[in-house]
């Protein structure tokens, strides 16, 4: 008897042990779009219904042969442009093969617009990574800005200088310091302006220079997601990070972090799977 009651208890561990490692399984190779309106008086009046999709932090991970199922998802949601906020690749096991399956497919839907991330500039592979991207079409918009048009109106999309590219001399002050006076440099539009970033805990720098609607990541969601808590923990953020996921806003800016799609340190994600975003403009005129 007492040995049958063991075997049963051994048998529901085991099952429980299924049950939890087929959960994680799915959460962590399933992929959920998360769709935004952003509705602005500076939105321009042909800009009316553009879609705007991010991708961020694939850190290599591979969905399908080819990334056949990001790239399905992707085509689904119609976007006018496609953004990428850094962190394709992962400095400890560098594959740009896998990168450049997702851009090569998302340049033949729309066009793309890049910054890089942290693991782009400690790989020892930034020129590398770069130079593949631009060959590829990719607006590589690290430090710059460019204006998209459509019909007689425009918007602008700036791309925040990478601070992980900064001299390794500047404290992490030194490097805020910098970011802060480089984008105070970079030219503003009158009418909307868009920043492409990777960190978001720099979101005080990022609204103190004017931009309307900044794209960032790096935060994985936090990696695990506590109902009614968020994320647990995020680089740069610490425990229970301020800015993990989803709509942030301060003063007249908002920023859209994404949970992106790949690990890096922690090879599991729970009650988090990984994430494309969907922003649709809408217009105020």
């Amino acid at each position: 008897m007492k040995r049958e009651k063991r075997m049963h208890r051994v048998f529901a561990l085991a099952a429980v042990f299924v049950i939890l490692a087929a959960i994680c399984l799915w959460q962590n190779s399933s992929i959920v779009v998360s769709e935004h309106d952003y509705e602005s008086l500076k939105v321009p009046g042909s800009f009316d219904g553009f879609k705007i999709v991010q991708v961020s932090d694939l850190h290599n991970k591979m969905f399908g042969q080819g990334q056949s199922r990001i790239l399905r998802e992707i085509e689904g949601l119609e976007p006018d442009i496609i953004v990428v906020t850094g962190d394709l690749i992962d400095r400890r096991k560098f594959n740009l093969e896998a990168a450049m399956f997702i851009i090569n497919g998302a340049m033949e839907i729309a066009p793309v617009y890049y910054v890089s991330g942290n693991h782009e500039a400690w790989s020892g592979k930034y020129d590398e990574t770069i130079s593949s991207l631009s060959e590829a079409g990719v607006f590589v918009i690290d430090g710059s800005s460019i204006e998209v048009s459509k019909g007689q109106d425009s918007i602008r999309i700036t791309g925040s200088p990478n601070p992980d590219l900064f001299s390794g001399s500047l404290s992490e002050n030194g490097k805020y310091v910098k970011l802060n006076k480089e984008l105070n440099q970079l030219k503003q539009h009158e009418g909307l302006n868009i920043l492409l970033a990777h960190h978001p805990e720099l979101f005080g720098i990022y609204s103190q220079n004017g931009f309307d609607l900044t794209f960032a990541g790096h935060a994985h969601g936090g990696q695990f997601r506590i109902p009614f808590l968020g994320g647990l923990f995020a680089p740069d953020q610490g425990l229970f990070p301020e800015y993990s996921s989803g709509r942030y806003v301060k003063g007249n800016s908002t920023m859209i972090v994404s949970r992106g799609l790949g690990n890096s340190i922690f090879p599991i994600r729970i009650n988090n799977p990984p994430e494309i975003i969907s922003v649709n403009l809408k217009s105020c005129e």
